[in-house]
């Protein structure tokens, strides 16, 4: 995706032109301006991609501001030894409320990218045609979709009550700013509709070596299947997997580690990557730093993540498991002396970048948003909740396993009820997908009281029912009369 990486250190600037709401004269004159040719367009899309990683506080949405807000609410995480900010420590304890921060951040990002992808939308459509091929249209057009799709797939499940905004914000007035939170049901009929249309996108094979790592149809579709799944649209879900599995577009790496490996990046089993590369991005990596542990000389991580030694997950892996050395060490040699040092605790690694040892936030490993094992998944869940761990869920769970070097649920709990079936698929979703943004979003859609007891076991005591969604920002009640907290957090 090199057109993208390497223009992304340029594009904010426009971006935060187009959606800033101070002044008003800035945004028409850029808006109105600039989309005048295919060029134009291309960059406007590329502005949108930026966002996921470029924001007000340099920890956007995709580039640790997920995890902040919301997986070091789980189970598995905490905050850091160096994590010292009071918001991000109160998110990790769960006694976090509407004014925490970190959830203004992500609200606040996710509506930029949201109105950016919404001026591609409403502008492309108008650039004359002789300044814009039909298909870099259609594309540029879609892609917007797919990305807004994905900002708003996580709004509504991080929140539920939200507002829906569908084209530019080109005023002050108040029927452009005080906008009412959508019923949830139409939230995600927009999503669908959104991915549909993004389906059109060029299938994977198409794209050119400049351009690979842009989404897909196989993205959208992909996407789209994750969605019926978090709906309980079951058949949906199975029948959107099963069009992805048999577009023999994707396979699973046959090494684990090269999911994370800067060499085999955008490779036969990322569906949708955001990119990174060191020194060349304007980014810092984020993901890559805060792992990073300062107990080994050289290394020079902040270990503003930290894994929650109350957890089981590390336990839970096989001590055979090709996973667990990507995701979790527990010892690490120092770049500096050369010596083996033993970690205080087990130390998140996916992201760690050999290259840049005593830099890691210039780290260039990609973050894979939705890759194929999850499809495989998505899939094997989809046909338990149909008809129980029939032998087709168990052979697409076991694929995952088989890569692991683990021995299969089919041989090792061939008779599970579809109860213990579905427990066990998300175990093997938390193992698979550690530090991936998944395990808030998992235990979220499996309900409060399955969230509760998967919390309370690993010492995080405060969580309650309401947990299960974010506080609506305090700022944005105080800015929009027409936005309700959520009935949850009333009081809180």
């Amino acid at each position: 995706m090199k057109n993208i990486k390497y223009i992304l250190g340029i594009v904010p600037l426009l971006v935060a032109s187009c959606t800033s709401l101070d002044e008003e004269p800035v945004s028409n004159q850029v808006t109105t301006q600039f989309y005048k040719d295919q060029s134009e367009a291309i960059s406007a899309v590329n502005g949108v991609y930026s966002t996921f990683l470029f924001g007000g506080d340099d920890q956007t949405l995709y580039n640790r501001g997920i995890q902040v807000a919301t997986e070091i609410s789980t189970d598995d995480y905490i905050a850091g030894p160096r994590a010292i900010n009071t918001n991000v420590r109160a998110l990790a304890a769960l006694t976090h409320d509407a004014a925490n921060d970190r959830m203004e951040a992500i609200w606040e990002d996710s509506y930029k990218l949201i109105n950016a992808a919404n001026i591609v939308i409403d502008k492309v459509p108008f650039i004359a045609s002789d300044k814009i091929s039909e298909s870099i249209r259609q594309r540029s057009i879609n892609e917007a979709k797919f990305l807004r799709a994905l900002a708003y797939f996580n709004l509504v499940r991080w929140f539920k009550y939200i507002p829906l905004v569908l084209h530019e914000t080109t005023s002050l007035s108040e029927d452009n700013l005080y906008v009412e939170q959508a019923d949830e049901d139409d939230v995600y009929a927009q999503i669908i509709q959104d991915l549909k249309d993004a389906e059109n996108l060029p299938e994977p094979t198409a794209y050119a070596t400049e351009d690979v790592g842009r989404a897909t149809s196989g993205a959208a579709k992909s996407l789209l299947a994750k969605v019926y799944l978090t709906r309980e649209q079951w058949q949906l879900a199975a029948s959107k997997a099963q069009e992805v599995i048999n577009s023999e577009w994707y396979d699973l790496f046959e090494n684990f580690s090269d999911v994370f490996n800067p060499q085999t990046e955008n490779g036969e089993e990322h569906i949708f990557s955001l990119q990174h590369k060191g020194y060349t991005s304007g980014s810092r990596h984020h993901l890559a730093g805060c792992e990073a542990t300062y107990e080994v000389p050289g290394i020079n991580g902040s270990y503003a993540d930290a894994y929650n030694t109350n957890s089981d997950l590390y336990a839970s892996y096989a001590k055979n498991d090709r996973r667990l050395p990507v995701t979790l060490i527990t010892e690490q040699v120092s770049p500096q002396d050369n010596k083996t040092y033993t970690l205080s605790a087990p130390v998140f690694n996916k992201y760690y970048d050999n290259s840049v040892v005593g830099a890691q936030y210039q780290s260039s490993v990609n973050f894979p948003v939705i890759r194929y094992a999850e499809v495989l998944l998505i899939y094997a869940e989809a046909l338990n909740e149909l008809n129980g761990p029939t032998e087709v869920a168990y052979e697409y769970l076991d694929k995952i396993r088989s890569r692991a070097g683990i021995i299969k649920l089919a041989e090792s709990a061939p008779n599970l009820s579809k109860e213990a079936f579905r427990d066990s698929l998300f175990e093997e979703r938390r193992k698979e997908f550690t530090y991936e943004y998944q395990r808030w979003f998992d235990l979220s859609r499996r309900g409060a009281d399955y969230m509760i007891k998967k919390l309370k076991a690993a010492g995080k005591t405060n969580v309650a029912s309401r947990h299960i969604h974010f506080p609506i920002p305090q700022r944005e009640l105080d800015l929009n009369p027409k936005l309700k907290q959520n009935p949850d957090w009333v009081n809180y």
